[in-house]
């Protein structure tokens, strides 16, 4: 049985949560095995060298397409809220505020890509060899990111409304167009990287088409032309959350740069080849514990809205619970299979003799980092802008940044690795103090609501 908006706010939360997680848990697989299979294809049928240009290209298409993101998680809040408030008005306005945001957005980030291309490409790492074949990447791939970027802000929109099957299957419709379309391309049409490219593009456009049909025919936000006006508070309140999510992957955007330029230096090419390995498996094994992360903003944003502050605490508590985990079995898994793990990417002999070991390191901390993604997740769903901030920006902001700037100087290139896991322990640390205040202090049913 389909979840509505109001079940979010009725339902058993054990059961609520796996019925939000499940659904965005495979979504989230599925977007994974997508973007791994990609990497596997481009690896075996094109060369490590391909794996590199990828890695330096997509930093910088997923920079501007994350505004979507970061818009429909930040207004996914004021959304979640506003139902749980039962104020449809308001969610209505929020959505279409966030339609015209997106697109105003992503086409100016797009246009400023377009006219600065060379410079984009050589400031994310584009450096000797991987120069040819991520010009060959770049330009089908930016030209498709307006509708990967409304793709992201309607996923969250519809989680929001509750609704996780859905959303999950936008996800699960462009891997399956773009992993078709690069069997045909790369293998059988031998269009190299720009049949890449042009496969996933064409699966962008796809999963485009599967949430404006949602919304259409499906969606409990029937949109009618009046709700199409910047509305300032709506747009401030949208902005300041959204703030949140973009300021994260514009900080991953910054940590790319300078892992790439890092990694060249210390390691050269397969360097660079080799962190794309291990940033593919960073989104695909972790998958349910993004499903997880997910599913559950939706539940305590409209519990909060709603003033059912027990049911977010418990919705917080299981989170973190089902995450860790999940996040156990993910790191001794990665622990055992290391190097068969890596031997399917490529055949390319140096690549495989130092990926491993720099897998491992990367993961080591995997266990704990439920804490820091719930945690912050929390604070976001509740509308707590400055906080959420803090807590979002923590491991790769203050942390991760500092340390890949300085403990290759004395480490190498192991110090890019070992960065990892100390940036995950000390970002854990830091959100489990204010969370742990949050719920023994703010987090306090009362009958006049939050002490």
């Amino acid at each position: 049985m389909a979840v509505t908006a109001d079940d979010l706010g009725t339902q058993d939360i054990k059961k609520l949560l796996i019925k939000q997680a499940v659904p965005s848990s495979i979504g989230v697989l599925f977007m994974s095995v997508n973007i791994l299979i990609d990497t596997i294809f481009v690896g075996q049928w094109i060369g490590s060298l391909a794996i590199a240009a990828v890695t330096v290209v997509l930093p910088f298409t997923f920079f501007i397409s994350s505004l979507g993101m970061a818009i429909g998680i930040g207004g996914g809040s004021v959304l979640s809220r506003a139902l749980g408030a039962n104020d449809k008005e308001k969610a209505k306005n929020t959505f279409a505020n966030q339609i015209m945001m997106t697109l105003l957005l992503s086409c100016f980030f797009v246009a400023i890509g377009l006219l600065f291309s060379d410079e984009m490409l050589a400031l994310f790492g584009a450096k000797g060899a991987i120069v040819q074949p991520a010009e060959e990447f770049f330009f089908p791939i930016i030209l498709s990111v307006p509708f990967l970027a409304l793709c992201m802000m309607g996923n969250n929109i519809i989680r929001a409304e509750g609704k996780a099957k859905f959303a999950m299957v936008a996800m699960i419709v462009p891997a399956f167009v773009n992993i078709g379309l690069d069997i045909l391309f790369i293998k059988y049409m031998n269009l190299g990287m720009f049949g890449a490219a042009l496969a996933t593009a064409i699966s962008y456009f796809s999963c485009f088409l599967f949430v404006l049909w949602f919304f259409l025919f499906k969606s409990e936000l029937k949109l009618q032309l009046k709700h199409f006006k910047f509305k300032i508070p709506i747009v401030k309140e949208i902005s300041a959350l959204s703030f949140v999510t973009f300021s994260r992957q514009g900080v991953i955007s910054v940590l790319s740069i300078i892992l790439n330029h890092t990694l060249y230096t210390y390691g050269g090419e397969h360097s660079v080849a080799i962190y794309g390995i291990i940033s593919r498996m960073l989104m695909f094994a972790l998958f349910p514990i993004l499903g997880i992360t997910q599913g559950f903003l939706p539940i305590a944003g409209f519990n909060y809205g709603a003033g059912n502050y027990d049911r977010v605490k418990e919705s917080v508590k299981l989170s973190i619970k089902y995450a860790a985990i999940l996040a156990t079995l993910i790191f001794v898994v990665i622990l055992i299979f290391a190097k068969p793990i890596t031997a399917v990417f490529t055949d390319d002999a140096l690549v495989i003799a130092q990926t491993p070991e720099a897998l491992r390191w990367v993961f080591a901390a995997s266990p704990i980092i439920a804490i820091q993604l719930i945690g912050a997740a929390y604070f976001q769903a509740a509308g707590k802008a400055r906080k959420a901030l803090l807590l979002t920006l923590s491991k790769q902001g203050f942390f991760l940044i500092p340390l890949v700037l300085i403990l290759p100087n004395f480490l190498g290139i192991f110090g890019v690795w070992i960065a990892f896991p100390i940036a995950d322990v000390l970002s854990t640390i830091l959100t489990g103090y204010f969370l742990k205040k949050e719920m023994n202090t703010k987090l306090i049913q009362t009958n006049d609501g939050i002490l």
